[in-house]
Formats: C-alpha cells, structure tokens, sequence
C-alpha cells in the first residue's frame, strides 16, 4: 500500500504560550493518533525540527489514496483547529531496515 508524507502545521487555535503537549484537547489528539497507529494507517509521527514545540509535525500515513489520507484524519479532533495539513505527497519508499 502506498505511503504519504503528511506535513501539520499549526491551526487558529494553536496557542503558542503553551507546549505541544499543553494545547487544549491533547488527550483526545494523542488517542485519536494512537488508534491510527494501532490500525496501521500511520507508520510514525511526531514534531520536527529542534523546538519540538515550536515547529510542524510530520506523519507517514499507509492509504490507498491522498483522499484515504485525509478521510483517515478527518475526525481528529485537532484538524483545522489546533493543527491544519499543509501538505500531503506521496513518498516512494525504497529504503527501509
């Protein structure tokens, strides 16, 4: 199955006074994000750059289709509000371990 770059940035709601971990409803996020790993939609996932903080995050997603991605994070509770995609590409993986 195809896999896709995934790239968060942050929403309206995003309040930059407070951690990553800190914004309002990061409990139901973090839930929502684990059941997708546990289904195998999302391989990894998590903040880039060096304030983890501060930057975008990054997910690979496993779907049929770009429309699988975003039908896949359609009920988080944080899109739009808190994070918002910028981008989704597909990602021809040709390493792995």
């Amino acid at each position: 199955m195809p896999h896709y770059l995934v790239r968060l940035g942050h929403g309206p709601a995003w309040d930059p006074t407070l951690p990553r971990r800190a914004q309002e409803g990061f409990g139901a996020h973090a839930a929502f994000m684990d059941a997708l790993v546990d289904r195998g939609r999302i391989l990894l996932g998590g903040p880039i750059g060096n304030d983890v903080d501060a930057g975008d995050a990054l997910l690979v997603v496993v779907a049929d289709d770009e429309s699988a991605v975003h039908s896949a994070l359609a009920q988080d509770p944080w899109r739009g509000t808190v994070l918002t995609i910028t981008s989704v590409q597909r990602w021809w993986l040709w390493l792995k371990s």
